[in-house]
């Protein structure tokens, strides 16, 4: 032997198994290879399939209340309508926690019938909340429709399907994968393998009371969307419906539901959830109740006091009573778009009202990609001398990388067009606008979520759509456009505040000499003093890189 050689005892016979731990790992390894194959098999055989998995289970067909005044609700905002001459109230909701009090307040008051519908669910913080509310909704005998898209489904948010197992709540799922799990590998290997149909999406966001009142807007259901989260807030807006409209939103609802694409849970994966599994997350929603009262934001002090949905109710906020117009895209978009099937789609009317515009055209959009036809438009616009300003996010504040890609692209053609462009700052200077408190403003991470038009300070539109060529082919979406002075008014107001230069980067094309190409600037004020980048503000090199990378990549259609 060797006089380094260490003793045999120590050495691994051949013969020796290995270590247990070394096991489990192969084991799972190995697992997870032929869940990967098996989902490969599925997702070639379904590769062409035209609708989602669990098309054919059976399903009840279901419809709103056949008129609005069954429920005290109904019935005030159907005499309201009356003294207004038909029309509806609405309210703009562009503070995050006026978003989240009035949909929990409006659930609580919920008498007959609950429609939920949203691109995200989250198991967050007020995505518990709200579950919550709809589980207790249920309990008292109001019937609970949710139907949700899961195309950004994370895990944890499969929760919300547990509600299913209540016998007054049904959740469905828009478009859903195969795929019932959270690995990542497999979910891309999926949607890689069914793109076609999988990059499809629900993109709208509602929800409808007793047929009676709705919020529609841009936010989903989780902390970011209304701005409770520091890591991430996103400034949005809603608005509050009351009247005859509500019964033309349910209506929309009821298409979605009733579709070929919205598949019942209890048709995916293990089937309908158990008693047992809805008892376990009834008692963490619970919990979690509890929990908030040591919260120091106060959410269920916040809902307790009962406003802005009370005052919304007994007109101690007033509302804008006025006439629209709803816009939204048929479950079936991309057959109605290239004429297969009769149906609506969003993007005709929204652009007959842009172009029947005057004066001025305010647009504020997360994500701003135009394609040809956007930039026709606002071509013809500026022809006539219409003033254009549109806010949409910064590289350093936007959520999606890959989209500001797609506008990094047009930015010099619009500024050549006469466009006036704004991109707001991820680290606001004030609160003016923003939706949030002074408070939280003070971590940064702003983002633009809303998706607002303001034209010639008459009418505004809100609701889920952005301007860009996913809005227009990808998504489907919804929106009001409300023939409101006020209410544009009100939009034009928090535009202003917004486009501040504390607030956001103004881009310029400048000349240094009469001769050369022009630069592009960004203007902007920093500890009070107005400075000019002629680089552009990305948060950090590597996120520059990304972007700078993603601009090489065809990406325009998905943007």
């Amino acid at each position: 032997m060797l006089p380094d050689s260490p003793p045999i005892k120590n050495r691994r016979s051949r013969r020796d198994p290995l270590p247990a731990a070394v096991r489990l790992s192969a084991m799972r390894l190995l697992m997870s290879m032929r869940l990967a194959c098996f989902m490969l098999v599925v997702a070639f055989v379904s590769g062409c399939a035209t609708l989602p998995p669990g098309s054919d289970f059976p399903k009840t067909p279901s419809w709103a209340l056949a008129t609005s005044t069954e429920t005290r609700l109904g019935r005030q905002f159907e005499s309201a309508a009356r003294e207004h001459g038909g029309k509806s109230g609405y309210r703009l909701l562009s503070a995050g926690i006026d978003g989240l009090t009035a949909r929990a307040q409006m659930i609580d008051a919920a008498a007959l019938t609950l429609d939920v519908q949203y691109y995200i669910f989250r198991n967050d913080k007020t995505g518990r909340l709200v579950a919550d509310a709809l589980l207790r909704a249920a309990d008292r005998g109001v019937r609970v429709r949710v139907l949700v898209d899961e195309g950004e489904r994370v895990a944890g948010d499969e929760q919300i399907e547990l509600l299913d197992a209540h016998p007054k709540i049904e959740v469905r799922l828009f478009n859903p994968f195969a795929y019932r799990g959270h690995a990542k590998t497999v979910r891309s290997l999926e949607f890689m393998l069914n793109a076609r149909r999988l990059d499809y999406r629900m993109h709208n966001k509602l929800l409808v009371v007793d047929n009676a009142a709705a919020i529609i807007g841009g936010r989903n259901i989780g902390d970011e969307y209304f701005q409770v989260d520091p890591e991430s807030q996103f400034g949005d807006d809603d608005v509050f419906a009351g009247g005859p409209i509500a019964r033309q939103l349910s209506a929309t609802f009821d298409e979605y539901w009733n579709s070929a694409l919205a598949i019942p849970v209890r048709a995916l994966g293990n089937g309908r959830p158990s008693q047992a599994q809805l008892d376990t997350y009834r008692k963490e929603l619970a919990e979690h109740r509890q929990a908030l009262t040591a919260d120091r934001t106060d959410y269920l002090g916040h809902i307790a006091k009962g406003e802005p949905f009370a005052g919304m109710v007994s007109g101690k906020l007033p509302l804008a009573w006025a006439s629209a117009q709803l816009v939204y895209d048929s479950p079936e978009k991309r057959r109605v778009d290239k004429g297969e099937r009769p149906g609506n789609l969003i993007y005709p009317p929204v652009i007959d009202t842009t172009q029947a515009v005057q004066s001025e055209l305010l647009i504020v959009t997360p994500f701003f990609v135009p394609g040809p036809s956007g930039m026709e438009l606002f071509k013809a616009l500026r022809e006539r001398n219409v003033r254009v300003r549109v806010l949409t996010n910064s590289l350093e504040a936007t959520p999606e990388l890959m989209a500001h890609s797609g506008y990094m692209h047009y930015r010099r053609p619009l500024l050549e067009e006469g466009i006036e462009l704004y991109e707001v700052r991820a680290q606001l200077g004030t609160a003016s606008g923003s939706g949030e408190s002074p408070g939280m403003v003070a971590y940064g991470r702003y983002a633009l979520h809303a998706k607002l038009f303001v034209f010639d300070g008459t009418k505004v539109l809100i609701g889920s759509i952005n301007f860009d060529l996913r809005s227009k082919h990808r998504n489907t979406e919804i929106g009001l456009i409300i023939d409101s002075p006020a209410l544009a008014q009100q939009t034009s107001k928090r535009f202003a505040a917004l486009v501040q230069p504390a607030n956001s980067y103004e881009l310029v094309l400048t000349r240094d000499q009469a001769m050369g190409p022009a630069r592009l600037v960004w203007r902007t004020k920093d500890n009070g003093q107005m400075v000019e980048y002629d680089r552009e503000p990305a948060g950090g090199e590597w996120r520059r890189a990304k972007v700078q990378l993603l601009t090489l990549l065809p990406l325009d259609p998905e943007l």
